[in-house]
């Protein structure tokens, strides 16, 4: 890198860019992560913004767009695999858990999409207690109101 002498564009400090080359930066994304070596560029020694070479810069966002990638494919195996060991199909898991589209599951599954966090709070909780799942079957089965306070809500015109 010959371009020594480089002005912070995060903090402006004059000739505050210094050149780095060979650095490791490791990354994370919720519970993975991975290191990216060989990464070249310049850092701020004021506010330790950091500057990556063109190369540098596209291998960064490879990486990380890997390590998103990675999470939803855990995710998706997770979700068919809860699904599964609870017996239900795709139709009914959309039915009885996520109320949404009738190919939800399986773009969760194949990790087109990141299911919601609370469907993903819900088959954890399922997952780990089995036996819920018969009430929340019950739970769509039955009125708002009566889902909500756990109160029969049935009313009698007169």
């Amino acid at each position: 890198m010959k371009d020594s002498s480089r002005s912070c564009c995060n903090c402006g400090t004059k000739n505050g860019m210094a050149p780095f080359s060979d650095r490791s930066v490791k990354i994370s994304f919720k519970e993975l992560s991975t290191e990216i070596a060989g990464l070249a560029g310049w850092t701020c020694g004021a506010c330790d913004e950091t500057e990556f070479t063109p190369d540098s810069a596209a291998r960064y966002a490879d990486a990380s767009d890997s390590l998103i990638e990675a999470y939803r494919r855990e995710v998706g195996e997770q979700v068919k695999r809860i699904r599964k060991e609870a017996s239900l199909t795709q139709s009914e898991a959309v039915r009885y858990l996520s109320g949404g589209g009738h190919n939800a599951f399986s773009r969760y599954e194949r990790a087109e999409v990141e299911p919601p966090k609370p469907l993903l709070i819900l088959m954890a909780l399922i997952d780990r207690h089995p036996e819920l799942l018969q009430e929340v079957i019950h739970l769509n089965d039955t009125a708002a109101l009566g889902m909500l306070s756990g109160k029969d809500h049935t009313h009698s015109a007169g």
